[in-house]
Order: structure tokens, then sequence, then C-alpha cells
């Protein structure tokens, strides 16, 4: 059954890019009727009639009558689909732009769809898209209100907006991601080392047993501080943790950079750190050598 209700007035809707995130949202929204795609391989269009989405014959049939554009094409293509496709855009038509891609890629690309009378939207797909239609999206740009409601229509159910400025929503993506991915291969590079030296049941349950449940706001000015206070002692353990892995046979990557990062803050000598995260912030960016790092 459909979750788009006809009551809605659901916008006709194109979609550039037809992967894993496309194929997902139609599957789950059934757009039949009022739908096109287009992609640039022959058989993700072969693909798009059993999801309820008209393939169209180029993108500029595809875009013909769109109200509603999900731009849904790999990180790298983002730029280059909104500079290409920007021509064939109805006047007024969203162009929601649902890459993981940085906010000066988004607002480059919001040029090239504003240049046109389009409407730029700034959407961040904040999970899997295991979730379907109830994914969180975060939105951005001067348009956010009425693609809310536009992205409501569609069938979305977990929709915010997060202010007007395009590229505040991949903001808040990229940033989280950099945590998240990053504990990711922290996690690759911390299991193959342990399996390799036969000890990965002992550091998994020491892991669990020094666990404390405590907001990112609390871990985030707590590790500061430690990196702050003892960021030299600490690269120089990591010296030692990278060293080890290379001897099991493991590349230390995430481990060598823990290295820099660590001894670099230490060696900041901001001690006492200031009492809050926001005041250590202020003061690790205020230092010459973090001014220095940002000009390279």
């Amino acid at each position: 059954m459909s979750t788009t209700d006809s009551t809605t007035s659901a916008p006709k809707v194109a979609l550039i890019g037809f992967g894993e995130a496309g194929e997902t949202f139609a599957r789950a929204a059934d757009w039949e009727g009022f739908a096109r795609g287009w992609d640039i391989l022959p058989e993700r269009c072969a693909a798009m009639p059993a999801c309820g989405v008209a393939p169209g014959v180029d993108c500029a049939e595809t875009l013909a009558d769109a109200e509603v554009v999900l731009s849904l094409v790999t990180a790298d293509a983002a730029l280059d689909a909104a500079r290409e496709y920007a021509p064939h855009l109805p006047q007024g038509a969203y162009w929601l732009d649902m890459n993981s891609v940085a906010p000066e890629t988004k607002r480059a690309a919001a040029e090239a769809i504003t240049a046109v009378n389009g409407r730029y939207v700034d959407v961040a797909v904040m999970s899997p898209v295991d979730k379907l239609l109830a994914v969180p999206l975060l939105v951005s740009g001067p348009e956010a209100a009425t693609a809310l409601d536009l992205l409501a229509k569609l069938g979305f159910t977990n929709i915010r907006t997060v202010g007007d400025e395009v590229g505040r929503a991949s903001a808040i993506k990229l940033c989280r991601s950099v945590m998240v991915k990053g504990l990711e291969a922290l996690t690759a590079e911390m299991v193959l080392a342990a399996s390799q030296a036969g000890v990965l049941d002992e550091v998994l349950a020491s892991l669990d047993a020094s666990e404390k449940q405590v907001s990112w706001a609390e871990r985030a000015d707590y590790n500061l501080d430690r990196m702050l206070v003892h960021g030299r002692r600490r690269g120089a353990e990591m010296v030692e943790a990278a060293e080890m892995l290379r001897d099991l046979g493991v590349p230390a990557r995430m481990s060598e950079q823990t290295v820099l990062i660590q001894d670099a803050l230490g060696q900041l000598e901001l001690s006492p750190p200031p009492d809050t995260l926001s005041g250590k912030l202020e003061a690790i960016r205020n230092t010459p050598e973090f001014k220095g790092e940002i000009r390279r």
C-alpha cells in the first residue's frame, strides 16, 4: 500500500541517481504515477519501473515537469550534477541535495541551481536508509520550511529544519561523521591488532568494564582535558602502540595520526585547561600553533 496519500497532493518528483537510497525511498513511498528518474548507469534506469519510477530517456525529459528533485548521486558527482542539470530544471522547482558533501560544495551547487531560478535545499540524511521513509533528515537553506512540507507530502516522516543557511545541515552531518567513521576506523585497527596478538576477548572485556554512560558534551570536555594536560605522554604511549601494530602486521594509520593530535594538543601547554568545553575550544583556536596548522 502506498505510504503517500492523495489528499496530500504529492508533488511531481524526479530522482537524479538511483542507487541504494533512491531505490529504497521509491519502494517505500510508492510514487508511481508522479515520479520519474534518471541515472547514468543503464542498469539502474532498468530497475526503476519495478519501484514505481518511470525512467526518463535523458535528464532533460526527466526534469521537464518536476516540482521536486531529489539529488541522490555519489558524493564526488554532486556538484557536477547540479551544474550539468540546472539548465533543464523548471522555473521554481526545488533541488533537494541529499548527498553527503562538504558545506562549500553545497553552496557551490546552490549557486548553479539559483542561477536558473531553481530553489536549492541542503538535506542531510542522518542514518542508513534502511529506516526507509523514517530516516532522519535535516534540512537547511532559505527554502527549508517549504522543503520540509514537500518532503512530508512525499511520505518522509522524520524531518527537521536546522536553519536558513545552505551548508548547515551538511556541516552537522559531516562533523558527526568525523566521530562515527573515525570510531569505525579505530575499531577496525584495534580488533585486528588485538586478534593478531591473541588478546581480543580481554581487550573487549576491559573496554566494557571502563565504559561510562555520559553525554557526548561531557565526553568531549573530558577527552580534551586529558589531551591538553597529558597529550605528550599519551602521544608517546601511542608511538609504542603504533609500533606494536606494525610488529603485528597491522597498518597503524589511525594510531599514527593519534600520536600527532595528542602531542600537538599537549604541546600547547594550556595547563590548567579552561573549565568548560567552550573555553577549551576557544583557547585552542587562539593559539598560534593552531592557526599555523589551519594555514597549512
